[in-house]
C-alpha cells in the first residue's frame, strides 16, 4: 500500500547522519567537537570518526581524504518492514542497491540497510531502520544541539533532481523558488526541510545544518567562533522558508555549516502547499543580511561507495 502524501510504499522517520570527507581529521574533530559541541563516539584513529548530538550514537560521521566534501546522507525508516519496502522500491525504479558491509555497521552502531546512488545529483544515500541509543548523557554544556537538521547541495540540473527526489525518493515540498531552489522534508517527519537543493554552476555541498535549542547558543556559537578565527559567512539573520533564525560559518575545509534555531513543522494531514517565493535577498534574511563571497562553495559530492 502506499503511504498518503509521498506516494511511496514506504515511510521515512528522519534525517539520521550526514557523512563528510575532510582532509585533516584531527582539526576536523577539533572544531566539530570542540566549536560546536558535537559528542565524539567512535574513533578510529586518523581513519574516521561518529560525532552525536542527540539520543542516537551517530549524528556527523567523517572520513580522512584527499579531498574534501559530501560522503553520503543517511536517512531512518520508520521500521524494518519499511527497510525492505524502500530497497524493493529503489530496484523497481532501476537503482543499484547494495548492502552496508559489515565493519561500517559495526563502526555506525546500526543494525543494517542499503545505500543507493543518485547519479542526477550525484549523492549517496544510505537507507537504515535503527541505530543504538548510548546511555550515555550527552555533554552539552558547549551549545545545546537538538539535532542534525539538514543536508543542502549544490546542483546544476535543479529541475531534474528535484523530479527525482520527488518522484523516486518521495520527499515533498515545503517551499521553492522557481529555477533556484527547493526546500524538501521527508514524510512524515514534520521539519520543514531535512534536504535542500539549490541552483548553481557546479555539483556540490551547499552546508549541512544542526538545530540548537536555544536562541541564545545562535549568539553564544557566534562570538566563540568569532574568538576562535571562525570564519562567519552569513548571520545571524532570520529565513523567510523555514522561519529559522540562523548562523552560517566555515569548517576547516571551508565547508559551510550552519546552528539554527526555530523550524516550521508540518502536521501529517492537510499540510499547507509549497509556497512559491521570490528569488531575492530578503527571502533568505529577513533582516537583510548577505552572505559574504564563500558562502556555501566548498566541497565536493564523493561517487558511490561500492567497494568501500
Amino acid at each position: 500500500m502506499k503511504t498518503p502524501m509521498q506516494g511511496l510504499p514506504f515511510l521515512y522517520k528522519r534525517l539520521a547522519y550526514v557523512a563528510l570527507n575532510v582532509t585533516d581529521i584531527n582539526k576536523s574533530i577539533a572544531f566539530y567537537s570542540g566549536q560546536l559541541g558535537l559528542n565524539v563516539h567512535v574513533e578510529r584513529q586518523g581513519e574516521k570518526v561518529g560525532l552525536r548530538c542527540d539520543q542516537y550514537a551517530m549524528s556527523l560521521v567523517l572520513y580522512q581524504e584527499d579531498v574534501a566534501g559530501l560522503r553520503r546522507v543517511c536517512f531512518q525508516v520508520a521500521s524494518s518492514a519499511d527497510l525492505q519496502l524502500a530497497k524493493a522500491h529503489f530496484q523497481s525504479r532501476s537503482y543499484e542497491c547494495w548492502d552496508i558491509p559489515a565493519a561500517e555497521i559495526e563502526f555506525l552502531n546500526i543494525a543494517g540497510g542499503f545505500r543507493v546512488h543518485e547519479p542526477i545529483t550525484g549523492v549517496t544515500f544510505e537507507y537504515i531502520d535503527c541505530m543504538v541509543e548510548p546511555p550515555k548523557v550527552l555533554d552539552q554544556s558547549l551549545a545545546k544541539i537538538q539535532r542534525l537538521g539538514h543536508v543542502v547541495i549544490r546542483t546544476n540540473k535543479l529541475d531534474e533532481a528535484w523530479a527525482v527526489m520527488n518522484n523516486d525518493f518521495g520527499l515533498l515540498s515545503s517551499d521553492f523558488v522557481v529555477d533556484k531552489a527547493v526546500w524538501a522534508r521527508c514524510y512524515p517527519n514534520p521539519f520543514h526541510h531535512s534536504f535542500a537543493m539549490v541552483k548553481s554552476d557546479s555539483q556540490g555541498l551547499h552546508h549541512v545544518n544542526f538545530m540548537v535549542s536555544e536562541i541564545d547558543d545562535v549568539g553564544r556559537a557566534r562570538n566563540r567562533l568569532i574568538n576562535a578565527g571562525v570564519d562567519i559567512v552569513f548571520g545571524p539573520g532570520r529565513h523567510m522558508p523555514s522561519g529559522s533564525v540562523f548562523l552560517y560559518f566555515l569548517d576547516p575545509d571551508g565547508m559551510t555549516a550552519e546552528f539554527s534555531f526555530g523550524m516550521e513543522e508540518f502536521p501529517e494531514e492537510n499540510p499547507r502547499e509549497a509556497r512559491m517565493l521570490e528569488n531575492s535577498a530578503q527571502t533568505m534574511d529577513l533582516w537583510g543580511g548577505m552572505p559574504k563571497p564563500e558562502f556555501c562553495k566548498r566541497g565536493e559530492i564523493a561517487g558511490p561507495e561500492f567497494n568501500e
